[in-house]
């Protein structure tokens, strides 16, 4: 277990950031919040949207603290849509079973995935092409970060990790795809705590955990 202070001093200025969550529910208020703190801006933000204006990682984008974003939608989140039209907010959207497998490919270690989604389309431009079995498909390159947040409902002592409902979609792909993965936990218990059936993501990926202060995003959709 970590103080979040000490978490503070891996956060800078123009660094790759991946943040977990769905729709705002699953993202680490705690280390989102530590992060704003930190004063860090230029950020490069992977994330499945945008949150809301006060939820998930909706408030760095409000400040105006992210400088790229690839993401599948930023609809919930106007600040999003708005810096985005000024010019002041770089997207790269991606489709969001194609964003999930980016992340998994690049916490594989693969150098990227062969899609036929958005061949001769908008997203088509520029993207390598390549031909297998006779069939044509897209080369969508793997995403990694130098840092993931992550939240679980549950940690023990050495990183196992298990999540609750919709939280799971992207936390556990983003957990093994960062350089430095950052856990804040619902609850840590001992060694052998943990049903080992539950545990989506096993301990040799995360490097750091913290207790949670509780979250922000339980009645988002509302």
């Amino acid at each position: 277990m970590t103080d979040i202070q000490q978490i503070q001093t891996h956060f800078r200025s123009g660094m790759t950031l991946m943040v977990g969550g769905f729709g705002g529910v699953g993202s680490p208020p705690s280390l989102l919040r530590a992060l704003l703190e930190s004063g860090a801006t230029e950020l490069h933000l992977i994330s499945n949207d945008t949150g809301f204006p006060d939820i998930g990682v909706g408030r760095l984008v409000r400040q105006g603290r992210i400088r790229s974003l690839v993401t599948s939608h930023i609809g919930s989140n106007p600040f999003a849509g708005k810096l985005m039209t000024e010019g002041q907010l770089q997207v790269e959207f991606s489709p969001q079973g194609t964003l999930a497998e980016r992340i998994r490919a690049g916490g594989a270690g693969l150098g990227g995935i062969l899609l036929d989604v958005g061949l001769d389309s908008i997203i088509d431009g520029g993207k390598q092409r390549v031909q297998v079995g006779g069939k044509d498909y897209l080369v969508e390159e793997a995403l990694t970060a130098e840092i993931s947040l992550v939240f679980a409902k549950q940690a023990d002592a050495f990183g196992n990790l298990v999540f609750d409902k919709s939280a799971r979609n992207m936390n556990p792909l983003m957990a093994m795809a960062g350089d430095i993965t950052i856990v804040e936990a619902e609850e840590i218990v001992p060694l052998g705590g943990l049903d080992p059936e539950g545990i989506a993501v096993p301990g040799i990926f995360v490097d750091y955990i913290v207790p949670s202060k509780g979250v922000d995003w339980t009645w988002a959709w509302e």
